[in-house]
């Protein structure tokens, strides 16, 4: 994982790396990205540059970096399996040209990157050349083969909802201020593919029909985009941005409704998040994972991607429905259990078990 950065990705790799050091004889993480050290477990041996410099250079810096230190590290060991959560391409070339068994997790829905026809012809080349890819949703799966002809494995994100709920529990600031409005929060990196626009355009729409109020927290290159829209439009009564917070549980815990707006994902681990903390969820049915997760909209509310008119007309229903709204959210919050940390992450330990011999 050459650059740790936070996200839903870099949760998952933590639960992964933290259940599998007690299931294999040696366990070893090779990341740039020194300053998430804490996050490991102890008998996890990390390879990392020596300096602390690189965690502030980019991530293709990074992914040099790791490329470097990875055939270092396979040039010294080649009785190894090489679990690649990132920079999947470079990764398997390497594992390739030295005869290295590689699994490859792909985080990404294909629509992602699909329409660009190099990517989509390297991506289709060389994901197919590792010994096993995997996915986490049945959508992205079958994505994956109907759109590239590659074979791959699903396993869901693995969910620890005890310490979901426990983290919601810890002091925060509060940032909703009144109790009679509607309480709307968004959570996700300032980029196009997050489009927290269409989230802010809905708004606009809504702000002379509904009493609420709309919490966007994150960062990102977009961040001035959005405040400027917010500006232009007069949403700054309605509508604030907090910077990306390491628990962001407490301020969900505040809010009633939970909306994404992604144009792609995996499987979007804030969802699960949301819903394991009991919140309605509108989100747009991208590809991949929100629809997977809602029970194909009757375990919450969906829309069109970047559609802001259906997003402020979900809201709306949400606004005035809230007891049909919640048979929604009992359906969806009682399914999931197919999210399980203990069950997913013991497959984790299989698939990789599965290419020892």
């Amino acid at each position: 994982m050459p650059s740790i950065e936070g996200g839903g990705v870099e949760k998952n790799f933590f639960l992964v790396c933290n259940y599998l050091v007690n299931k294999v004889n040696t366990l070893k993480v090779l990341t740039v990205s020194k300053k998430f050290k804490k996050k490991f477990n102890k008998s996890i041996i990390l390879i990392t540059p020596s300096s602390k410099k690189w965690d502030n250079f980019s991530r293709r810096i990074k992914y040099f970096i790791a490329i470097l230190l990875l055939i270092k590290e396979i040039v010294k060991n080649r009785d190894t399996i090489i679990f690649a959560f990132q920079a999947n391409i470079y990764c398997i070339l390497i594992c390739k040209f030295f005869s290295v068994k590689v699994i490859a997790r792909s985080n990404t829905a294909p629509i992602g990157w699909s329409k660009n026809f190099i990517k989509r012809y390297i991506f289709k080349k060389i994901l197919s050349l590792s010994n096993i890819v995997m996915v986490n949703s049945l959508q992205f799966k079958n994505d994956l083969m109907r759109d590239l002809n590659v074979k791959s494995k699903c396993i869901y994100n693995p969910l620890n909802k005890y310490e979901i709920v426990k983290r919601s529990k810890e002091k925060s600031k509060k940032i909703f201020s009144k109790k009679n409005k509607l309480k709307i929060i968004n959570i996700g990196r300032f980029t196009d593919q997050k489009d927290q626009l269409t989230f802010l355009k809905s708004l606009n729409n809504l702000k002379d029909e509904i009493n609420f109020e709309a919490c966007i927290i994150g960062r990102g290159v977009l961040k001035s985009q959005l405040q400027k829209y917010i500006l232009d439009n007069k949403l700054s009564r309605f509508v604030k941005i907090i910077n990306f917070v390491e628990n962001p549980y407490p301020f969900i815990k505040q809010s009633d409704l939970f909306v994404l707006t992604s144009k792609y994902e995996g499987l979007p681990n804030v969802l699960l998040e949301a819903l394991t903390l009991k919140k309605f969820i509108i989100s747009s049915s991208c590809h991949t994972g929100p629809r997977e997760i809602l029970l194909n909209g009757k375990g919450g509310l969906l829309f069109k991607v970047g559609d802001h008119k259906e997003l402020a007309d979900r809201i709306k229903y949400y606004f005035f429905n809230k007891k049909e709204c919640k048979k929604l959210l009992d359906r969806s919050f009682k399914s999931l259990n197919r999210f399980d940390y203990k069950n997913n992450l013991f497959k984790y330990y299989k698939l990789i078990d599965s290419l020892k011999s």
